[in-house]
């Protein structure tokens, strides 16, 4: 319904931005990294926006990019993840460190957010790590079909690629973004370029 709000920023309370828009101010829950990344009070903002209806409630949810929100939305597929426990995730990682941890099966990092315990991390993993697995194979996508330049062959780009994987997009369109980017930088700034590169795309 909403795909973003650009408007004037005139509240930030815990867990909560406030968006002026056309003389209607909009409540948005958001996480701790969109919240760091927020500009000062009364400056213009861009916000990209999911509106969850539920049957006792209406929330609005908004994330300084859209990767955030691309993350956001994944983990409300999995099972027992409602938006509070998704929050916590993503205020506690970044989706290109959220990724990793997917690929890596780092229990650990995501048990640090406040309220998700060891079993909903592992399936957090579990349920994404099977869900762009099986994509690939619907797809018929694989890492040998993916047309691109030799770099891509180098161990920190193909882990780039899975981890954009786990956001949502295809092996090809992640294998495109990260096309001519030095593939020795560090996987979660080559994440992170990445999603710059496909946001520019779209």
């Amino acid at each position: 319904m909403f795909y973003r709000i650009r408007g004037t920023l005139i509240q930030i309370e815990e867990g909560m931005a406030a968006v002026e828009c056309g003389g209607v101010a909009f409540a948005l829950k958001t996480t701790n990294n969109t919240l760091s990344k927020l500009p000062a009070l009364q400056s213009e903002v861009t916000l990209y926006t999911h509106f969850l209806v539920r049957e006792d409630a209406m929330e609005l949810f908004g994330f300084f990019d859209q990767g955030e929100l691309s993350c956001f939305k994944m983990l409300l597929t999995v099972s027992g993840v409602g938006p509070k426990a998704a929050l916590a995730i993503l205020s506690q990682l970044t989706p290109e460190r959220f990724a990793l941890c997917v690929a890596a099966g780092d229990v650990k990092s995501i048990t640090r957010a406040q309220g998700v315990g060891p079993k909903l991390a592992q399936r957090v993993i579990l349920e994404l790590k099977d869900k762009v697995q099986n994509d690939q194979i619907a797809k018929g996508v694989g890492m040998d079909q993916i047309p691109a330049p030799a770099a891509l062959a180098d161990a920190n780009v193909k882990e780039a690629i899975n981890a954009l994987a786990v956001l949502g997009y295809t092996q090809s369109e992640a294998a495109a973004a990260l096309a001519g980017l030095d593939a020795a930088l560090p996987v979660e700034e080559l994440i992170r370029l990445g999603l710059k590169a496909i946001a520019r795309n779209q």
